[in-house]
């Protein structure tokens, strides 16, 4: 097993210096779902919740999440983010809400941690807007998909 970069030499947490690192442009993809029952997927598709419009909830409430992400994770780097997508697919053989967030950035840390933040805060505001129809629920596969740039170059996961 390799080396943890967030740790010293006496196992104590550190924030990693990317300092030496070069610029580069960089870009993470991830994907999750929130599984519901197929009543909650209509109603989500027709807008027909007490919360509103969920799907336009969840989309805000990822981009601001990622944008925030080192709030919200020790020891993640601030960045000043070129850009964030989310986006949705609703799908009936779930049924539920397939999530995918990109984020993008030309820095000297990757964008991974701000797609997953994404992810999963659109999630969670889904779940939120739909809990008074549906208690059962469930967010799963959260899970990164794709990242490019930096030194240990791009990762394509099945």
């Amino acid at each position: 097993m390799s080396k943890l970069s967030h740790m010293d030499a006496q196992g104590d947490a550190h924030m990693v210096d990317v300092g030496e690192k070069s610029m580069t442009r960089r870009l993470a993809v991830a994907e999750g779902a929130v599984v519901m029952t197929p009543e909650t997927l209509k109603r989500v598709r027709a807008e027909d919740l007490p919360k509103g419009s969920v799907l336009g909830a969840a989309r805000i409430a990822g981009i601001m999440a990622a944008k925030r992400t080192s709030e919200l994770i020790p020891l993640c780097h601030p960045l000043a983010l070129s850009s964030v997508d989310v986006e949705f697919v609703m799908d009936d053989s779930l049924p539920g809400v397939r999530i995918r967030a990109t984020a993008r950035i030309t820095a000297q840390t990757g964008v991974e941690m701000e797609a997953l933040t994404a992810v999963t805060v659109a999630a969670l505001t889904i779940y939120d807007m739909a809990k008074a129809v549906d208690k059962a629920m469930r967010i799963e596969g959260v899970r990164l998909v794709q990242k490019s740039g930096g030194q240990s170059g791009d990762l394509q996961n099945p």
